[in-house]
């Protein structure tokens, strides 16, 4: 009995949660800089500000989502049940969601960034601010999508 595939599994969700994380951090970092400069000038803008701000956490999200997903399948198998071989395709099946979540999450952060500024001189764009925003959300989404069709391939049916 060896633990191996298991280990390869949890390294796969792990990158996946961490390089997600990691593109989100910096995202909403980048929209949280420039709001606070709005904010300053306007506090009453706080709220508008913020939405924007959220957009680039939701693919740490999503890579948290593909981690669970990863333990979940882990832990109904049995640790001793993942091959080794199983666990190297799971650390491939969570690579779209890792990378896609990485550097989906700061260009998202980069066109928010735009939006607080169309926002700081127009409020009533703040639609059209997080349109223009949500749209590199879309891959991410498809990144997200991938990562759960490969882990369904790599993972038997109960």
């Amino acid at each position: 009995m060896s633990v191996l595939g298991a280990g390869y599994a949890v390294l796969g969700a792990a990158i996946a949660a961490a390089l997600a994380g990691c593109g989100s951090a910096v995202g909403v970092s980048l929209v949280g800089q420039t709001a606070a400069g709005v904010v300053t000038e306007d506090p009453e803008k706080f709220g508008k500000m913020l939405i924007l701000q959220a957009l680039p956490g939701t693919q740490g999200i999503y890579g948290f989502l593909a981690f669970f997903i990863v333990l979940g399948h882990v832990q109904r198998l049995g640790v001793d049940a993942v091959t080794p071989d199983m666990g190297k395709a799971a650390i491939f099946a969570c690579l779209p969601i890792a990378l896609a979540g990485l550097v989906s999450a700061i260009y998202q952060g980069k066109a928010a960034v735009s939006g607080v500024s169309l926002v700081s001189k127009r409020p009533e764009s703040q639609g059209h601010a997080i349109i223009f925003a949500a749209m590199v959300e879309t891959y991410a989404i498809l990144a997200l999508l991938t990562t759960i069709l490969l882990l369904q391939a790599v993972f038997p049916a109960a």
